[in-house]
C-alpha cells in the first residue's frame, strides 16, 4: 500500500460516528470487501477516505434504499466499487441451504412451514438476499440434521493454531457475527460473538449439550428457561443447552462474548 500521512486515516470508532453505523456492521462490510483498512503493528484498523466514502454509500443503500448486506455487496462489486476480500470472509450460506433442501428433496413450502418462516423469506435466504437470525439458523440446521457449525463450511482438518485473520466467520441477521475459533476433530465449539446494540438471537432455541460464555465487552441479557440474567464484562455463565434460551445486547455499544458449546452441535 502506498505510504500516506497517518492523519489521512481514521480509526473504526471515528468511521462509525461518521456513517452512523456500529463497528460490528463496519467489520462485516469490511470482510465482504467494502473496505480494506490498513493494520497498525498493534492490529488497529485504519480506514482511508476512499474506505469511508464507500462505507457511506453502503450506509445510504441500507438506510434509504432498504437493501441488505448481500444486495449492497452485489451492487457495489458489479460497478467495480467493492473488491473481493483477501480472506476470512463471512460464509454466504444461501447456496448451502439450497443444496441441503434439494438433497432432502423437499419444497420451499415444506421447509418454511417446519421452521416457522415464510416461503418468501426462505427463498431470499437461499439467494443470499437476506440473513437469518441465530434462532432461525438453529431451526434450519435441526431440520436438515446438521448443526450451525456445518454452515461455516469448515474442513475436518484441525488447524490447532488459528490466527485472527484465519477465523471462520458467519454473519447472522441484525448485527450478530460469529467467529469460529477452532474446528475439526474437537469436542468443544468455541466462538467469539460480536453483538451490535439491540441485536440478539431473535427468539429462543435449544439443542443438546452444555454452554459456557464469558463477557469480554459490553452487556448481555440472557434468558434460560424463563430465568433472566444480566451479564457485564468479566461475568461468566454455564448452563444446559437443552433449556430454551434467548439473548440480546441491551446496551449502546458492541458486546463481545467468548461462547463455547460442547459437544459441537450448536
Amino acid at each position: 500500500m502506498p505510504s500516506a500521512d497517518k492523519n489521512d486515516y481514521l480509526k473504526i470508532g471515528d468511521v462509525a460516528r461518521l456513517i452512523d453505523m456500529s463497528p460490528t456492521v463496519i467489520r462485516m462490510w469490511e470482510s465482504l470487501g467494502l473496505a480494506r483498512p490498513r493494520r497498525t503493528k498493534s492490529k488497529y484498523r485504519l480506514y482511508s477516505r476512499d474506505d469511508v466514502r464507500l462505507l457511506k454509500r453502503a450506509s445510504f443503500l441500507r438506510k434509504v434504499r432498504g437493501m441488505n448486506a448481500s444486495a449492497i455487496v452485489h451492487m457495489l462489486k458489479r460497478d467495480g466499487s467493492a473488491h473481493p476480500p483477501d480472506g476470512g470472509q463471512p460464509v454466504m450460506i444461501g447456496a448451502l441451504l439450497r443444496r441441503l433442501r434439494l438433497k432432502k428433496n423437499v419444497s420451499l413450502a415444506v421447509v418454511a412451514e417446519a421452521v416457522g418462516i415464510s416461503v418468501g423469506f426462505l427463498s431470499a435466504l437461499e439467494r443470499s438476499q437476506m440473513n437469518a437470525s441465530i434462532g432461525t439458523l438453529r431451526k434450519l440446521a435441526r431440520f436438515y440434521g446438521n448443526s450451525v457449525l456445518d454452515f461455516f463450511q469448515t474442513s475436518q482438518t484441525n488447524p490447532h493454531l488459528v490466527r485472527p485473520q484465519d477465523r471462520k466467520k458467519l454473519s447472522a441477521d441484525r448485527g450478530v457475527e460469529m467467529e469460529l475459533l477452532a474446528w475439526g476433530n474437537t469436542v468443544m465449539e468455541p466462538h467469539l460473538f460480536r453483538i451490535a446494540p439491540g441485536a440478539g438471537s431473535e427468539g429462543s432455541y435449544s439443542h443438546h449439550g452444555e454452554e459456557f460464555l464469558h463477557v469480554l465487552q459490553g452487556n448481555l441479557n440472557i434468558s434460560i428457561a424463563g430465568e433472566r440474567y444480566t451479564l457485564k464484562p468479566g461475568d461468566s455463565l454455564y448452563f444446559d443447552s437443552d433449556a430454551q434460551h434467548e439473548w440480546h445486547n441491551p446496551g449502546k455499544r458492541e458486546t463481545v462474548v467468548l461462547w463455547i458449546n460442547t459437544p459441537p452441535t450448536f
